[in-house]
């Protein structure tokens, strides 16, 4: 039963990163106010800011957090847990390079 549960929780999970991925790429810079931090800047600090490119490139990194999820779903096939938890690792650095990667660019401008 843990193994099926595992599997299942694995595959909504990257169901659930796939969609909002899309929803961010095809949102015509629609989904920055989703974005925390850039909801709280002043609307002169927003001009700087290309919305549509920045949602697009959002949902594209957005679109890479459901390989690790299925690669656990894989994995929990053979390791029940191991592959869940495989799973919340990596997507936990893919999370902390975007916010490294988003903070070097914030700067800049």
């Amino acid at each position: 039963m843990t193994k099926e549960i595992c599997i299942i929780f694995d595959l909504i999970m990257a169901s659930i990163f796939l969609l909002i991925g899309i929803l961010f790429y095809r949102s015509n810079g629609k989904a920055a106010d989703f974005l925390t931090g850039y909801n709280t800047k002043s609307a002169e600090e927003r001009k700087k800011y290309d919305e549509k490119k920045m949602c697009k490139d959002y949902g594209k990194r957005m679109m890479l957090w459901p390989i690790p999820f299925t690669i656990g779903a894989v994995i929990d096939f053979v390791f029940p847990m191991k592959g869940t938890l495989t799973a919340w690792i990596i997507w936990a650095v893919m999370l902390m390079l975007l916010l490294l990667e988003r903070h070097k660019r914030e700067k800049v401008n």
